[in-house]
């Protein structure tokens, strides 16, 4: 998805010097930035995931970033969700959001949406996007985005973390080949909580919530082929193991699913 009226001149010096990093790279350089400039990512959730998801992606320079939560901050957020201060108590966390990552990158284009989606606009909202990453902490919600991400054959970065344990998956629902969230959890599997109830370790969002950050970089810029690559990270032992997840031909979800390939 082409992203019009960019605020940015990318033959400016000022372009040149805020990027320089990244377009000092091998197989990036001023192509691939404007590429990552034409781009488009919808966040879900912009509490400890999200805050590093959209930090990572505006400070890289992406294009438009659609903000989606309905929450307000609350005193017990601040410890893992840096995009929120204690100014920002009670406010939605989509201005809260919006305010710290404008004044980080004010060439970034941002859409807020500061309300719990129903299913039709969800789909709606996924299929103007070219990939959703999903920061939210519940099934109900990673089950109805990834219902809209392959209805709308959009690739969709999925990352959870809880307690000491977090896991990220790239969906490339573009593909015909790639498995679906469906495929890996079902609705009848038992909820593990949340970090209210069984508490996470601050930092770990940020390792996470960073690694989703960069797969959907990887995916808008270097269209990275990997898919179904669960990651699992262990923040007690700082241990990392990754595991194949094909698809599951009688996925409700997903077998069915059309491509534009």
């Amino acid at each position: 998805m082409q992203t019009p009226d960019m605020n940015s001149d990318d033959n400016s010096d000022d372009w040149h010097t805020r990027y320089a990093r990244q377009i000092a790279l091998d197989g990036w350089g001023e192509h691939g930035q404007r590429r990552l400039a034409q781009k488009s990512a919808m966040i879900v959730g912009l509490g400890g995931l999200g805050s590093p998801v959209a930090t990572y992606l505006a400070a890289a320079g992406i294009g438009h970033l659609v903000l989606n939560d309905f929450d307000t901050v609350d005193l017990s957020n601040l410890p893992r969700q840096p995009l929120h201060t204690t100014a920002d108590l009670n406010r939605p966390k989509t201005s809260s959001a919006q305010e710290s990552l404008q004044q980080l990158n004010p060439d970034v284009r941002y859409t807020l949406i500061n309300e719990r989606l129903t299913p039709a606009r969800l789909q709606q909202s996924v299929a103007q996007v070219d990939c959703i990453i999903d920061c939210s902490d519940n099934f109900g919600t990673r089950f109805a985005v990834n219902r809209a991400a392959v209805d709308t054959g959009v690739p969709l970065v999925e990352v959870a973390a809880i307690r000491n344990e977090g896991q990220m998956i790239v969906f490339r629902n573009d593909q015909a080949s790639s498995p679906c969230y469906r495929c890996l959890y079902t609705e009848d599997d038992e909820e593990t909580g949340d970090c209210r109830g069984q508490g996470v370790l601050t930092p770990l969002v940020g390792v996470m919530g960073s690694l989703a950050a960069t797969a959907a970089i990887n995916l808008l810029v270097r269209d990275d082929p990997q898919c179904g690559q669960l990651h699992c990270f262990d923040a007690g032992t700082l241990q990392w193991k990754s595991l194949t997840l094909t698809k599951d031909p009688q996925c409700p979800v997903c077998r069915h699913a059309t491509h534009p390939e």
